[in-house]
């Protein structure tokens, strides 16, 4: 059986449902592209119609479409290469006006991946492309500040109950199949907005019965998973290691999460020498997960998941009988509680990165600890305003690297004196071309006594200059080991 999702995606915006006004700024987005020629960023929950949405606008506009998926390819090369060439380029066989559209899908993945380049390559893709580019997302917050600022957004709200049913109900026409309205109700109740996921579900049931109820309904969400505290309960006390490995396939949790949640878990019945040998089966998936992360094989989840669940059933020495009192990983909370502290980290080596030409991880690692430890409490205070100047940073930013207050006069002082050596460095490098212009100008006006004296001071003139050029030259030959080009930015600028 064909997959009903892609059967039934839309073909025009009018057949987009549960979002008619982001569907109508779309349309608009599309028609006055000429006028603002500016990229759109549509983004929202899984499942609501963004991608679908765009390709219907393709279909209506008459664009040929050029799509990357920025979880298959998310190098600088590869962008520069598909997206940005398409960006560029338009089409002499089809498109209105010679239109193409680039969709860039699950472009908040761009985000993470920033130590390969990708982010900085979309910013610079988007912002000087001559074709229309749509980024889709899930999460606009996740996406760089510098691309969200390059791009016109549009929101997509989760589907709602009325409008998922009548989808469903015309799928079932479609496809023949007799069913009960509630049973419809039920799965767009189940699915949380999720168009795409009712239609999954929908496709699943109907496979398994002639005619759909809500009995069916409720048993396949009854089969389809099982609750974290059941599943752990089955795991660290119960099963065999082939029962547990069974038992997660059940488990709607990721790997990583499911990790953190039998980690923070399993020491509240396992002691001794059961508990090293379950923590040792757990080093060993997370050794598979961040192989995962490294190389985007997600084909290296299932050795994580045999060391996470079979393993540490097979460490399991004795009977665990009675009740235990199982709660969430204490790691989401302490992310919770750090995540503004993570936030500005990051917004600061997103900035240094750009900079240095270097990556954000590598910013992190090393340079970041390098600037705390020269400004730490902006003891050395000459430094910590070059270093506020050459990064653009503010009082939160000079207060997270420095260790300051940032509402204290010392932080507040050092901004403004950043602020005025970056006003005194833009005029230092604007090369006195106005300087020069006026000066021009006013030896134009001087009169003239006399050819002679006219030519003399003109001999004058070239020799002198001729003098201070070779003078020049030397000096700079002289400084050119010793200073930094002036042109350079980052940490050669305060250093």
């Amino acid at each position: 059986m064909t997959d009903w999702t892609e059967t039934y995606r839309p073909t025009t915006l009018s057949e987009v449902r549960g979002n008619n006004k982001a569907r109508d700024q779309l349309k608009e987005w599309a028609e006055t592209w000429d006028d603002h020629r500016q990229a759109v960023i549509v983004h929202g929950s899984p499942g609501v119609g963004k991608t679908s949405a765009a390709h219907a606008l393709a279909n209506d506009m008459g664009w040929p479409v050029m799509e990357l998926n920025a979880s298959d390819s998310r190098g600088a090369d590869v962008i520069e290469k598909i997206a940005g060439e398409a960006a560029k380029s338009g089409t002499l066989t089809g498109g209105e006006a010679g239109r193409r559209l680039v969709i860039l899908d699950e472009a908040d993945n761009f985000h993470g991946n920033a130590d390969y380049g990708g982010s900085r390559e979309v910013t610079r893709v988007v912002k000087n492309a001559n074709q229309p580019i749509v980024l889709v997302a899930n999460e606009f917050y996740d996406m760089s500040q510098s691309l969200r600022n390059a791009c016109e957004t549009i929101e997509f709200r989760d589907v709602s109950k009325r409008s998922i049913v009548p989808v469903l109900r015309d799928i079932c026409r479609r496809e023949g199949i007799e069913f009960e309205e509630e049973a419809l109700e039920k799965i767009a109740e189940s699915t949380s907005g999720d168009l795409r996921s009712a239609v999954n579900d929908l496709q699943a049931v109907a496979e398994e019965t002639e005619r759909l109820t809500v009995e069916d309904v409720v048993t396949s969400e009854r089969d389809t998973t099982e609750g974290i505290f059941d599943f752990l309960d089955d795991l660290i006390k119960e099963k065999d290691a082939e029962g547990a490995l069974r038992a997660s396939y059940d488990v709607d949790e990721t790997p990583d999460d499911l990790l953190n949640w039998i980690e923070d878990n399993v020491p509240k019945d396992y002691e001794g020498a059961e508990l090293a040998d379950a923590y040792e089966f757990l080093s060993n998936a997370d050794r598979w997960l961040g192989r995962v992360r490294a190389t985007q094989d997600y084909s290296y989840w299932r050795y994580a998941t045999d060391n996470m669940t079979a393993g540490v059933a097979a460490s399991r020495r004795g009977d665990k009988g009675g009740w235990t009192r199982y709660g969430p990983p204490s790691y989401w909370s302490k992310l919770g509680r750090t995540k503004g502290t993570r936030n500005t980290r990051d917004s600061i080596a997103e900035r240094i990165a750009e900079r240095e030409g270097a990556s954000v991880a590598t910013v992190r690692r090393e340079i970041l600890p390098f600037l705390s430890a020269m400004t730490h409490h902006c003891k050395n205070r000459e430094l910590t305003v070059r270093m506020a100047a050459a990064y653009d940073l503010d009082e939160s930013d000079i207060s997270f690297i420095t260790g300051s207050g940032k509402d204290t006069n010392k932080v507040q002082s050092i901004v403004a004196d950043a602020d005025e050596l970056k006003a005194e460095q833009t005029v230092e490098h604007s090369g006195n071309a106005f300087l020069e212009a006026e000066r021009s100008s006013t030896e134009t006006d001087e009169p003239t006594d006399g050819d002679d004296d006219s030519d003399e001071r003109s001999q004058q003139t070239l020799t002198g200059s001729a003098d201070d050029t070779a003078a020049d030259d030397t000096a700079a030959a002289d400084s050119a080991t010793d200073e930094p080009d002036a042109d350079q930015s980052g940490l050669s600028d305060f250093m």
